[in-house]
């Protein structure tokens, strides 16, 4: 029996996309393409609604690391938090070819359906790595907020990271990209990673304002002027993490002075 191709409609979870590939194997359905919510898109193929199944799920991510091996598993893992268009096709492939091929697939990155997932793998933990250092917390009421834009969702991978470091505080990193936020609070020790549509925090009280008035002198202070290279520091510090950034954010006390502000916004203007 010839295996027939459907347009799957999910929920967007990564239980729900394992579920799909459950499904595409008892039904033998081979997927064109996949759709979650808020995604527009048209398909030629018959769409058939795929309702998240934990049991499911659960026998597909026990056979990965059988089939795949670990760092094939990781690769799946990785490769759904990516931002990679039409990342749940590449993923059903690859997936598809690691059950046939066995662990060696991880190594074929001659193949296009091995190597664009690494490329995507590889971009994500590049961002996770800058934003471990970039990311940049106030306090408001007892509780460090911070808000971020990646391409990926990061969340998920920052969390262990950061509850570790900050393991006796309250916090809160807002991702605006995906509209989620990681919460953390010390006692007990509980943390959630949840959908938060829109997300205001108040403005800055003086004590805080002060806090990074503080923190762009020491930045200023410590610049080679001699060594000043935009160029050089948007290779290491990508422009784009720029305006969520304190030390190049204008909104300094007027008692400050002009030096430090002034940078900052002649650097943004680069």
């Amino acid at each position: 029996m010839p295996w027939s191709q459907v347009a799957y409609s999910y929920d967007g979870t990564f239980n729900g996309f394992l579920t799909c590939v459950y499904e595409s194997y008892v039904n033998k359905e081979r997927p064109a393409c996949f759709s979650a919510p808020g995604d527009v898109q048209l398909s030629l193929y018959p769409e058939r609604a795929v309702e998240t199944d934990a049991a499911h799920a659960r026998r597909v991510l026990v056979s990965l690391p059988k089939k795949l091996s670990a760092d094939g598993l990781h690769l799946v893992t990785h490769g759904f938090l990516t931002c990679l268009p039409e990342k749940e096709k590449h993923l059903y492939d690859f997936i598809a070819l690691g059950y046939e091929q066995g662990p060696s697939v991880v190594r074929s990155l001659t193949d296009d359906r091995v190597a664009v997932l690494v490329k995507a793998a590889t971009h994500l933990k590049g961002e996770v790595h800058l934003l471990r250092g970039f990311i940049r917390f106030s306090e408001q009421e007892g509780v460090l907020i911070a808000e971020i834009e990646p391409k990926n969702r990061v969340l998920p991978i920052l969390r262990s990271h950061f509850c570790a470091r900050y393991s006796g505080e309250r916090f809160l990193i807002y991702d605006r990209t995906h509209k989620e936020a990681l919460f953390y609070q010390p006692s007990p020790k509980q943390w959630a990673i949840v959908p938060l549509e829109e997300f205001h925090p108040a403005a800055p009280g003086q004590e805080e304002r002060d806090y990074r008035a503080l923190w762009r002198r020491f930045y200023d202070t410590i610049a080679i002027e001699g060594r000043y290279n935009p160029k050089c520091r948007m290779t290491h510090m990508p422009k784009r993490y720029w305006h969520l950034m304190t030390e190049f954010n204008g909104d300094v006390p007027a008692d400050v002075g002009p030096d430090g502000p002034a940078r900052s916004q002649k650097e943004l203007s680069t």
